[in-house]
């Protein structure tokens, strides 16, 4: 393992750590990432693979993300690549696809110091970047503004050799999580970096450096302030990583699902013996087995779960006013919903499979022959079931009514749910994936 100080006329030491150290074999390594660095090195460009493909290998996990770091701008890159385009406006990446994949192709970000930057770096009152686009810096540069040292690690395809430029070797042998840079400020710059430093700790085997975890208790709060939707993609990315029970713990601890589903935090919080972490807790553990199995989880049914203890709450109260049980549950929804899209606004499409699944919850008891052979039919009824399910396993009803619901599967396997009708409205065409 060596170092070397050149940079522009500048210092810049970092540690090189060769192959016969870091054993990264590239017949495990992913085939087209390094296609796509072979292409820019022959354009002359550098090329670096960085982030998840490198951390995992390192701790001792299989890659899945492979991801480029390069010198070559948004538009070099699209240039290079035949299937590539822009995407992102606070931080432009660039997806380049290979076959059935797609990687991310990032330029190397330079410091935001210099005033004639202001155009492509901004920041709002808290601190908060709302654009990140600083380009023309060195890969020394990139790696200040990665967000943890983990996430730093540059492989060079053309030597073979790991480039760590802020401790990131020693983080990854200590397994350790830490922040690059001081932890207040880059938190505020980015608040989902805390959601990020949560998703690690639940998905690898990681302690995290005091100094990184003390302010995730004070800026929590910070998360507010980032789009509702960008939120949406960030907790389905902790709760779809495979270790969403672990995470979910976690995010607790931390003090930061409160802040992203108050209400239904609110209903757990004083309901600490309630039936709905048991559900919550249950319906993660199936979630994690079900990603190891190979199969695909519907987002909507995880929020079905998550903001269960708020529409369950609400929906008794509507009935105490006086509503009948299918008008309670349909506003206890809707309002819900509504509610908690002011941190995370889940899409209308995920919603409304959401909404059915609790309606639903009241046509299940009905188990007259010919609406039930109706209720099979129904697209939402395997997601109704298994909420069903859930809700018998926590106790917040008597069990007795699944074990039905399954025998009855089981005697008229010939009936299966109706697809879905399209809507009439048209549709919007897509953009070629090209530049």
């Amino acid at each position: 393992m060596g170092r070397i100080s050149t940079r522009n006329g500048e210092t810049a030491i970092h540690d090189i750590i060769p192959l016969e150290i870091h054993g990264i074999d590239e017949d495990r390594l992913n085939a087209s990432a390094i296609s796509i660095m072979q292409t820019l090195n022959e354009a002359g460009f550098e090329a670096y693979l960085v982030g998840g493909g490198v951390r995992d290998f390192l701790l001792g996990n299989i890659p899945k993300d492979f991801d480029v770091a390069t010198n070559a701008t948004p538009d070099e890159i699209c240039g290079l690549f035949r299937r590539a385009r822009i995407v992102g406006r606070r931080f432009q990446i660039v997806h380049v696809r290979m076959g059935p994949e797609v990687f991310e192709v990032t330029t190397f970000r330079a410091p935001h110091q210099d005033d004639s930057n202001d155009t492509e770096a901004r920041q709002d009152a808290n601190g908060m970047l709302t654009r990140d686009n600083v380009y023309g810096g060195t890969v020394a540069d990139d790696a200040q503004r990665r967000d943890f040292t983990l996430n730093a690690l540059y492989y060079n395809h053309k030597d073979r050799c790991v480039y760590d430029f802020c401790g990131a070797w020693q983080d990854a042998k200590a397994k350790q999580l830490r922040i690059i840079g001081e932890p207040s400020t880059r938190y505020r710059e980015d608040p989902v970096r805390m959601l990020r430093a949560i998703r690690f700790l639940g998905k690898l085997p990681l302690t995290i450096d005091p100094a990184t975890e003390a302010p995730i208790f004070e800026l929590g709060h910070l998360l507010r302030e980032v789009s509702s939707s960008r939120l949406f993609d960030e907790v389905l990315k902790l709760l779809q990583a495979g270790h969403g029970a672990d995470t979910f713990e976690l995010s607790w601890e931390y003090g930061l699902h409160q802040v992203l589903f108050p209400e239904a935090s609110q209903v757990l919080e004083a309901n600490t013996e309630s039936t709905y972490w048991d559900l919550i807790e249950q319906a993660l553990e199936n979630t994690d087995a079900r990603l190891k199995s190979g199969r695909t989880v519907n987002p909507a049914f995880l929020y079905a779960c998550l903001l269960w203890p708020a529409a369950h709450q609400r929906f008794q109260q509507l009935l105490a006013e006086g509503l009948s049980a299918q008008d309670a549950m349909r506003k206890a929804g809707a309002i819900t919903i509504d509610a908690n899209s002011a941190t995370v606004a889940i899409p209308r499409r995920f919603a409304q499979v959401t909404r059915e699944i609790w309606e639903l919850q009241l046509r299940l008891p009905n188990t007259q022959t010919r609406r039930a052979l109706a209720m099979l039919r129904q697209p939402r009824f395997r997601a109704a079931y298994d909420f069903l399910l859930l809700r018998e396993h926590s106790k917040e009803i008597p069990a007795g009514l699944g074990q039905w619901w399954t025998e009855f599967q089981a005697a008229h396997p010939d009936v299966k749910p109706e697809r879905e009708q399209p809507d009439d409205r048209p549709r919007r065409r897509r953009r070629p994936f090209r530049k």
